[in-house]
């Protein structure tokens, strides 16, 4: 079968390998759909947030077919359609699938059934490789207390985890401003059902927040770029006493902002990373309410042409999310 192989660090290759052999307590899927996340350049680059080791077979945003069921497996069958959480336990220790354990960016893989989640019908097997970092998304908001149709929720940064956390705001029936320099961003944020999506690029955006929210601010804000401007202004954008989520990564930098605006507009600040304990609500949000999220996905490739793949992924200004399908 053909797999994409991170050799070493910035040495990707498609390589033919053999066929993975099921314990007992195992199941083997067939890949059908898996995205390209940020995350994998970094593994792509040489670090992660937990020790890696390579060769190692990226993939952690994937859906697939159950073809193969081992002897103790119970609850699942040949022919379920599947997804499968990213942080998972194994007797040894806690992995995450696709980075210190290899994933599923090649045709067929073994895993543990307990770390996977049957699929609605409705949902395609393209759709259903954003679900991963949809339940993100889901968690940003959710760990923040949720929201409803009665609040403002702005999303500062507008890749894909930024856009999946202003859908599932779309989705509890908030009114959600986007914001980020990028245009094809904002268009995507707009289709997803985003009420505005501002440009940053001239240092007016927390102004226009405020315009928008008649001088208030936004009850909770989703900080979803880790970069120095949106981080910046993640608290000018909150109203007093409002909520602000944490999601985008900046590990090892430094940046200057106004913490004094926590005590004075008396905000609840939380760090957010993963989607612990919310895979099945997250799915049964996405089946319930019909939310779209394949605006998203800007590109595909055939996962044999996954390094062309990832060299177009790399580019912010040329997509938002590649897919990769398998034949």
């Amino acid at each position: 079968m053909k797999a994409l192989i991170f050799e070493a660090p910035e040495k990707p290759v498609v390589a033919d390998v053999e066929m993975p052999r099921i314990a007992p307590t195992e199941v083997l899927v067939r890949t059908r759909a898996v995205g390209i996340c940020h995350s994998d350049y970094e593994l792509l680059a040489g670090r992660y947030i937990i020790p890696i080791f390579y060769p190692v077979t990226p993939g952690h945003e994937w859906a697939g077919e159950i073809v193969e069921v081992g002897r103790d497996v119970k609850g699942f069958a040949v022919g379920d359609r599947v997804v499968g959480e990213c942080v998972v336990r194994t007797p040894e220790r806690l992995h995450h699938f696709g980075f210190s354990l290899s994933g599923a960016d090649r045709e067929y893989f073994n895993v543990n059934p307990e770390w996977l989640h049957k699929l609605p019908d409705a949902v395609d097997d393209k759709k259903a490789s954003l679900i991963e970092p949809f339940t993100c998304g889901f968690y940003a908001v959710q760990r923040s207390g949720g929201t409803n149709a009665s609040e403002t929720v702005v999303v500062s940064g507008g890749g894909t985890i930024g856009l999946v956390s202003a859908a599932a705001a779309i989705g509890m029936g908030a009114r959600v401003i986007v914001v980020d320099p990028i245009a094809k961003r904002r268009e995507v944020a707009l289709a997803l059902g985003a009420d505005q999506a501002l440009d940053p690029s001239d240092g007016g955006a927390v102004e226009r927040v405020m315009q928008l929210t008649g001088g208030r601010g936004a009850d909770l804000v989703i900080e979803a770029a880790g970069h120095d401007a949106s981080l910046a202004a993640t608290f000018e954008f909150a109203r007093e006493e409002g909520r602000v989520s944490m999601v985008g990564i900046n590990i090892g930098r430094k940046v200057s902002v106004n913490l004094g605006l926590i005590q004075m507009k008396n905000l609840e600040v939380k760090g957010c990373i993963g989607s612990p304990g919310v895979w099945p609500a997250a799915i049964r949000f996405l089946e319930r309410t019909g939310l779209d999220l394949s605006p998203i996905q800007t590109h595909e490739f055939a996962l044999t042409q996954a390094v062309e793949a990832f060299r177009l992924g790399a580019d912010p200004q040329a997509c938002i999310k590649v897919t990769l399908l398998a034949a």
